[in-house]
């Protein structure tokens, strides 16, 4: 039997994979016409796009047996002879499922068709705006909704100004409530957003008839300057397909189904956005995957019906935690209907409300602004008893409270997981969350429920064992605090008095040097510590694909005089390096021969310049903006901070490398946020954010401290690093830390010092300033020292012949056999 499947996004996947997990490629051969020529992607990350993550990363694997025409979309389907028509052939069907999802809603607004204004639906959308951006300064969107606060986040991360306009008179209207929406206002104003409430568009305007878009003219008669907008006012079904073919759809649009998500046609079939059932069309990516679990079942003769939609949503926009689940913004009812719990922590900007029936035992619904960590637990306990007080459930407390969960409870909302599945797993040997995630779906989708599942684990009296490695059955933070306290100095101490067999591994080793370097801060290459290092440290400096290393003299702040720029550029040129200015303001020096390594840096060192660290798991790079000595929207002097901490954090070893910037005012050219640690500068001091990352999985950091004084600030980011340095698992970032330990746990022991340990930590931190030495100069002064960097032992003075060159736009570049160079010819 023939499916055609038309539409292919995230609930089309969905479909997909149901059905290929259900082996239905026997019973089924399967066609997919996709509009777009890229397959299925995460369409609830979208905005990640601009934060790093590819396309690729971003997209769906397609089951095998599937029959995938990208850029074939369907232009017609008879459902009387059962032929779906494209503009390369007729398909014939025996079952059809419409998936096409929904189009970009935009208003008659006068000037909507001008140049440099766009949706934001798409990849393609994404590519069109961050293209056009390019070059301009100041953005606009067009909807203060979920999509529309994705949109202006997207446009700060093209480094542009952003106004927000929304008709409804706060922001997010359909998920959370009016106080909600006032502290999620003053957190996205804190990060320059400006934000027009109550407020419509009448018209985009441009110079003249027909020129780019300059600015918005609202129905409050104020003009919003904006060189790019961007509409971002909902979605409306795209049921086209359905009403060429006389399908029933709903007034407001959707193509009408049964519960069991079928058209009038009993062949035809539709899920997602696109379809209207209980007479509602929904928007989620929830309700659409429950959709196509039951057009999966019902393909293969299964008679499932849709179990109800759940409406819930979790989300991190501009940095801020969102979530709202259940019955939260219906009009009060009367009192004795049902019954309101607000907590609200103005200090933190936190807003949280649970709406519970009037025997205040029930949760009908709830609203998290701020801090929505306890959401999983929350939206489990949706309509059933609460399993804790309710502020024991909202406040930070809530984190250690004795809470338990019905078997019955959906900790997985996406995929429609239970408890009692979760259970079920871990009884059947998933003794980890990646584990459970493989056997069940739970926390495939948003990730929202993984919390949950780390609890049950415990819960279900799984034990994570912390060991190190074979040889020591300590976590890292446990061995860093027998080094210190044992006062110990060397690998074999450790392993004789604290671990088992004498030579370790290649897990152990680095971690070992790593706690020791950051306790005693001696030369890494002395004694036994060279034969623990990784093979970046072994050499000071980052090995290449093609058995070269590059250099990277620091440059604190991106700052430089010329005559250390010329001092870079002659190295450079007489070693004939491959020359890049990098992302965290600092040149790189790629291409350079083992022993020609000391030769560059007695060049380097005697220009000025000491080692970058970029071989270690330490500090790299403090970047900056040009602050308030040069930029006219500047308010502190980010340059002359960014430079005072990385001289004063330089050289410190931690259990991964850490990144940080300075930005000079709300605008946050230096990226502030994407970094281990960053500060943005106030009219009234600095704020503090910890905890971020770029890379494969990035994340925005959390805010720490607020208008903290210079002061203040460095004696914030010393205890930070210092506390994070002692207690971070092996290989762990700040940002996974972070979400370990918990933000306010951090801010308690650094801030409020609730540990005792404040003291200690400065004075590990004082102790790591006074012994900081350059480890290229160290090795320079010592003969012993230099011997090691030579390609061969035996022969010290020749160089490796493996090693070989090409030239591109001007510079070396390793060699490549076998690939195709820019003129055509094959190497």
């Amino acid at each position: 039997m023939k499916l055609v499947v038309v539409g292919h996004g995230m609930v089309g996947q969905r479909l997909l994979e149901s059905l290929a997990a259900r082996a239905a490629t026997r019973d089924w051969e399967i066609t997919v016409l996709a509009e777009e020529t890229r397959r299925a992607y995460d369409r609830v990350r979208l905005s990640a796009y601009f934060d790093g993550v590819s396309a690729e990363e971003l997209s769906y694997d397609v089951p095998a047996g599937v029959d995938l025409r990208l850029g074939e979309p369907a232009l017609a389907i008879d459902p009387g002879s059962r032929k779906v028509t494209t503009a390369r052939e007729m398909l014939t069907y025996d079952a059809l499922v419409l998936a096409t999802g929904s189009y970009p809603f935009v208003p008659p607004v006068e000037g909507a068709d001008r140049p440099g204004v766009f949706v934001y639906r798409t990849l393609d959308d994404l590519e069109r705006i961050r293209e056009y951006a390019a070059g301009k300064r100041v953005g606009a969107v067009i909807g203060g909704g979920l999509l529309g606060l994705e949109a202006a986040n997207a446009l700060r991360l093209l480094g542009l100004a952003t106004h927000v306009v929304e008709f409804a008179p706060r922001l997010m209207p359909l998920q959370v409530d009016e106080a909600g929406g006032a502290v999620l206002k003053q957190y996205v104003e804190e990060l320059g957003v400006v934000t027009h409430l109550g407020a419509a568009t009448t018209a985009i305007r441009g110079e003249r008839p027909g020129s780019p878009a300059n600015g918005l003219v609202l129905s409050t008669g104020a003009w919003v300057p904006a060189d790019i907008v961007v509409i971002a006012a909902g979605v409306r079904p795209r049921d086209d397909l359905a009403r060429g073919a006389g399908l029933p759809v709903g007034a407001r649009g959707g193509v009408i189904v049964d519960d069991g998500c079928r058209t009038a046609d009993p062949a035809v079939y539709a899920i997602g956005e696109v379809a209207e059932i209980g007479g509602r069309c929904y928007g989620l990516v929830a309700p659409g995957y429950a959709m196509a679990e039951v057009v999966a079942d019902r393909l293969l003769g299964g008679a499932a019906t849709f179990p109800g939609a759940d409406t819930s949503t979790k989300l991190k926009l501009l940095g801020v935690d969102v979530a709202s689940f259940g019955d939260a913004l219906t009009p009060d009812k009367a009192a004795t209907d049902r019954l309101d719990v607000v907590y609200l922590d103005p200090a933190n900007k936190v807003y949280a409300k649970l709406v519970l029936s009037d025997d205040a035992r029930t949760l009908l619904g709830g609203v998290l602004v701020g801090d929505a960590s306890a959401y999983p637990t929350l939206r489990a306990s949706l309509g059933g008893e609460l399993p804790a007080a309710p502020l024991t459930l909202l406040a930070p407390a809530g984190e250690q409270a004795d809470i338990s969960l019905p078997g019955t409870a959906q900790v997985c909302t996406c995929n429609a997981v239970t408890k009692d599945q979760v259970l079920g797993a871990i009884a059947e040997g998933c003794c980890d969350v990646p584990a459970i995630k493989s056997c069940t779906r739970a926390g495939t989708s948003c990730g929202s429920c993984v919390p949950l599942l780390k609890q049950l684990l415990a819960e279900a009296g799984v034990v994570a064992d912390k060991s190190l490695c074979e040889h020591f059955s300590y976590s890292r933070a446990e061995l860093f605090d027998i080094v210190k306290v044992r006062g110990l100095r060397t690998f074999s101490q450790v392993i004789t008095e604290h671990g088992t067999g004498g030579r370790g591994c290649d897990i152990c080793k680095p971690v070992v040097a790593s706690i020791l370097a950051s306790l005693h801060n001696e030369y890494i290459l002395d004694g036994e510590q060279a034969a623990l290092q990784d093979t970046n440290d072994h050499f000071l400096a980052n090995m290449q694909r093609n058995g070269t290393y590059s250099v990277v003299p620091r440059i604190p702040g991106g700052e430089i005089t010329p005559e250390k720029l010329i001092a870079i550029g002659e190295v450079a040129r007489d070693f004939d390096l491959y020359t890049k200015i990098t992302g965290g303001q600092r040149i790189d020096l790629f291409g350079a021969r083992v022993e020609q390594l000391p030769q560059i840096w007695q060049r380097l060192i005697d220009a000025g310049f000491e080692s970058g660290h970029a071989y270690g798991k330490a500090l790299r790079t403090i970047k900056s903006c040009v602050g308030s000595t040069w930029c006219r929207y500047g308010v502190q002097d980010s340059v002359g901070l960014a430079i005072a901490l990385e001289l004063r954090y330089r050289g410190l070893r931690a259990p991964h490398k850490i990144k940080s910037a300075v930005s000079g005012c709300a605008r946050e050219c230096a990226e502030a946020k994407g970094k281990d640690f960053g500060i943005i500068a106030t009219e009234a001091g600095w704020n503090l954010y910890v905890g971020g990352n770029g890379g494969f999985r990035p994340r925005h950091a959390d805010l720490l401290a607020s208008d903290l004084t210079t002061e203040e600030l460095i004696r914030y980011v010393d205890r930070f690093l210092m506390f994070y340095i002692r207690t971070a698992d092996r290989l762990q970032r700040t940002s996974a830390w972070i979400e370990a330990v918990g933000l306010d746990y951090v801010r308690e022991v650094i801030v409020a010092d609730s540990l005792g340990i404040a003291g200690e930590l400065d004075a590990m931190m004082a102790q790591h300033i006074g012994s900081y030495h350059d480890e290229w100069k160290a090795t320079l002064d010592d003969p012993v020292r230099l011997s090691r960097f030579v390609s061969f032992v035996n022969a010290p003075e020749t160089p490796d012949p493996t090693i070989q060159f090409t030239r591109e736009r001007g510079q070396i570049v390793p060699l490549q056999i076998g690939t195709v160079t820019p003129t055509g010819s094959v190497t």
